[in-house]
C-alpha cells in the first residue's frame, strides 16, 4: 500500500505539473547518441531555431556538428557523457546495468534544462531507455513528447540476437508500450508508417529525409580546392603525372590550375570517382561489395573495355577502421584506389558535389528506414547505385536517377556501363544526374515547414 501510495502521489504530480505547463517556446531535440553523426536531428535543430524557438540540443558530443548548430543564438548544446568500461558480470547483466544508468544519466540531464514545451526524441536505437525517459521527463515539464522513428530498436538488436531473443522480445513490446504515450509521431518513410498503425497502433506523419540547402554540386574552383586540399594526405588525390606544358599550374588527380590565367579544368584522362560512406562497425558490406566488385571491373579493363582508372573514397569513422585500412592496404589493384578519408562536416557536401558516382549499401534491418546518404547525394545531383531492399523504391528509381543491384557481381555490371566511354557527356550517367537536376526536389527546410511546423502551431 506504501508504495502504492508513493507511485500515485508521483503520477498525480507529475500530471499536476503537466497541467500546468506554459508556452515558454523551448524545444528539446534529444538523442541518445552522437550529435555530430544525427544530421537528420540536427536539422530538426536548425529548422526550430529559424522559427524563433529555444532549442536545447542534447546528446553525445563525439564528433563535431555543423558549423551552422555551432553558430545560432537558438542552439543550447546540451552534452551527455558517453557510458564506457560497464564490463562486470555476463553480458545480460552488463546491458542491465548500462540500460539503468543510461535511464538515470539521461533523466537528470532532462530535468536540469529550461523547461520545454515539447521534447523531440530520435527513435534510432536505442529506444531503450530513452522512449520511457523522455515520456517522463515530459510528464515533469508539461511537454508534449515528439517521437522521430528513424527505425526500431528491437529489429537491430535482432540482426546480432535473432528475433526471437528474450531481449529482442522485451525490446518490440517496449517500443510498442511507450511509443503510444507519444503526442506526436514522424516517420522516414510510408511503409514505416504504415507498420507503426497496423502493428503498434501509433499514427505518424511521414517526414521524408531531405538534403540541407548546402547539399548542391560543388562550382570547379572549390572542387579544385577540395581536392588539393585531400592531395596533401591522401594519395589518390595527387596528380597522375606531370605535365611539361604549364608547369605553373597547380594540379590534383583530377583537376588543374593554370598558373597565368586561373582557370580550372578537369585533367585529362582523370579517374572516376565513386564515393560511398560507413560506420565501420562489424561485417562491412561497404568495404566487401567494393573489393568484390574490383577484379570483376579490373577484368574488363584488361579486356579492352574502355573504362577510367576508380578512385573509391569512403568516408566515415567508426572502431573498426583502421582494421579494414590494413586489409585495403594488401590489396593489389591495378586501376583501382581506395581511400578511407574523415571529412570534416562542411567538406563532406563539397566531396559529394564533385564526385561522379555515389555507392549505398545500406541494408535496413527492419526494411522500412530510407539511407540518408542517398538523400544528400541526391541533394547533390549525384546519380547513385545502391542494394536492393523492401521500401528502397520510395527514394531509388530504378533507371531514372540511379541503379539498384542485388549482389557485387551486378554492380561491377553496373559500373562498367555507366562509366564505359567516361567522361563523355552522353549514357546513363549523365542522363541520371539531368532527371536529378530537372526534379527539383524539395529542400529539407521546405518539407519541416510543411509537415513539421503545423504540429507545433503557429504560438506557444
Amino acid at each position: 500500500p506504501a508504495v502504492t501510495g508513493a507511485v500515485a502521489a508521483l503520477l498525480f504530480l507529475l500530471l499536476w505539473r503537466r497541467r500546468r505547463a506554459g508556452g515558454a517556446g523551448r524545444v528539446c531535440v534529444a538523442v541518445l547518441g552522437d550529435l555530430g553523426r544525427s544530421p537528420r536531428m540536427q536539422y530538426h535543430a536548425l529548422a526550430l531555431a529559424r522559427h524563433g524557438r529555444e532549442v536545447a540540443l542534447l546528446g553525445y558530443l563525439q564528433t563535431r556538428p555543423h558549423r551552422d548548430v555551432l553558430h545560432s543564438e537558438n542552439i543550447r548544446l546540451v552534452p551527455v557523457a558517453e557510458l564506457r568500461g560497464l564490463r562486470v558480470g555476463p553480458k545480460l547483466f552488463q546491458y542491465i546495468l548500462k540500460v539503468l544508468v543510461q535511464s538515470v544519466q539521461l533523466l537528470y540531464t532532462l530535468l536540469r534544462i529550461d523547461q520545454p514545451s515539447y521534447i523531440l526524441l530520435q527513435q534510432n536505437p536505442p529506444g531503450l531507455p530513452s522512449i520511457a525517459v523522455a515520456w517522463v521527463a515530459g510528464l515533469w515539464w508539461g511537454s508534449k513528447l515528439i517521437i522521430d522513428w528513424h527505425n526500431y530498436g528491437y529489429s537491430i538488436m535482432s540482426l546480432s540476437h535473432g528475433r526471437n531473443h528474450p531481449l529482442v522480445l522485451i525490446a518490440k513490446w517496449y517500443e510498442k508500450l511507450f511509443g503510444r504515450f507519444s503526442d506526436y509521431n514522424l516517420c522516414v518513410t510510408d511503409a514505416m508508417k504504415k507498420d507503426l498503425w497496423v502493428n503498434f497502433k501509433i499514427k505518424a506523419v511521414t517526414l521524408y529525409d531531405k538534403p540541407a540547402s548546402y547539399f548542391k554540386e560543388t562550382p570547379l574552383d572549390l572542387q579544385h580546392n577540395l581536392y588539393v586540399k585531400l592531395a596533401k594526405d591522401y594519395e589518390p588525390f595527387k596528380p597522375r603525372y606531370y605535365r611539361a606544358v604549364n608547369p605553373s599550374a597547380d594540379r590534383s588527380a583530377f583537376t588543374e590550375r593554370d598558373g597565368k590565367s586561373g582557370d580550372v579544368v578537369k585533367t585529362r584522362g582523370r579517374p572516376a570517382l565513386l564515393i560511398s560512406s560507413t560506420s565501420w562497425t562489424g561485417w562491412e558490406s561497404v568495404f566487401f561489395f567494393i573489393v568484390l566488385s574490383s577484379p570483376d571491373y579490373e577484368r574488363f579493363i584488361t579486356e579492352g573495355a574502355k573504362l577510367p582508372a576508380l578512385v573509391c573514397v569512403i568516408t566515415g569513422k567508426g572502431p573498426l577502421k583502421d582494421y579494414y585500412n590494413g586489409l585495403i592496404q594488401n590489396l593489389h589493384l591495378k586501376h583501382i584506389q581506395i581511400c578511407t578519408p574523415w571529412l570534416e562536416a562542411e567538406d563532406y557536401p563539397l566531396l559529394l558535389g564533385s564526385a561522379d558516382l555515389g555507392v549505398c549499401l545500406h541494408k535496413s534491418s527492419s526494411g522500412l528506414d530510407l539511407p540518408m546518404k542517398v538523400v544528400d547525394m541526391f541533394g547533390c545531383c549525384l546519380p547513385v547505385c545502391a542494394i536492393h531492399f523492401e521500401c528502397l523504391h520510395e527514394l531509388v528509381k530504378h533507371n531514372e536517377n540511379g541503379l539498384i543491384f542485388r549482389d557485387s557481381k551486378e554492380l561491377a555490371e553496373q559500373l562498367k556501363m555507366l562509366f564505359l566511354d567516361f567522361p563523355a557527356l552522353e549514357g546513363k550517367l549523365h542522363s541520371f544526374r539531368e532527371n536529378l537536376r530537372a526534379s527539383r526536389q524539395l529542400r529539407w527546410d521546405q518539407s519541416w515547414d510543411q509537415i513539421v511546423l503545423p504540429l507545433l502551431g503557429n504560438k506557444e
